[in-house]
């Protein structure tokens, strides 16, 4: 059975975009900050191992859109499962298959696990994915990228209460402290 693991980059105040997304689309004001730890190679060392370690993405349709697909050859080399309220052919760009689901986060997941087999299962923003995942019970393990970084205004992660955390690793990259937690049931 695949590991679900979500995966997402937050400012030390917990934001995962900054302030004004109006006039900064995508990642908000000095929000591209909190990918940063992708500039150095321990940080892209981490990623890859991440996505070595993967057999299927969840994203949403917005990341899927923002990012144009990740480009001609998809990046990922692997099934992608992009949420939406909005039906879509399967997209195909190299290696990478998009297919996009409309029957909620909790049927991308199930199908990302059954696709990705004895692999991990990456669930990626934005925070509204994520924070519909924690919620699903479907998610093994939670990975925050916290960059040191205040942004005082933006998207939030966390929306109130949820799954209990235990925690399991701490690496530290230039621009970012990588803490893994094991997510058990939620909280009251």
């Amino acid at each position: 059975m695949a590991i679900v693991e979500v995966d997402i980059s937050m400012s030390v105040d917990g934001f995962v975009t900054g302030p004004d997304l109006d006039t900064w689309p995508g990642l908000g004001e000095r929000g591209e900050r909190l990918h940063a730890w992708l500039g150095h190679d321990e940080g892209r060392r981490l990623s890859e191992a991440t996505f070595a370690a993967s057999g299927a993405v969840v994203t949403s349709r917005s990341v899927y859109e923002a990012t144009g697909g990740w480009g001609d050859d998809g990046f990922y080399r692997m099934p992608v499962f992009v949420v939406t309220h909005r039906p879509h052919r399967v997209v195909r760009k190299g290696d990478t298959t998009f297919t996009f689901v409309t029957g909620g986060v909790a049927a991308a997941i199930e199908a990302a696990a059954t696709t990705a087999g004895d692999k991990r299962v990456h669930v990626m923003g934005g925070a509204s994915i994520v924070q519909q995942a924690l919620r699903t019970g479907l998610v093994d393990r939670l990975r925050l990228h916290i960059a040191p970084l205040l942004l005082g205004s933006g998207t939030v992660l966390f929306d109130g209460a949820g799954p209990e955390l235990e925690h399991l690793d701490t690496v530290d990259t230039p621009d970012a402290t990588h803490v893994t937690y094991r997510v058990g049931r939620a909280g009251p």
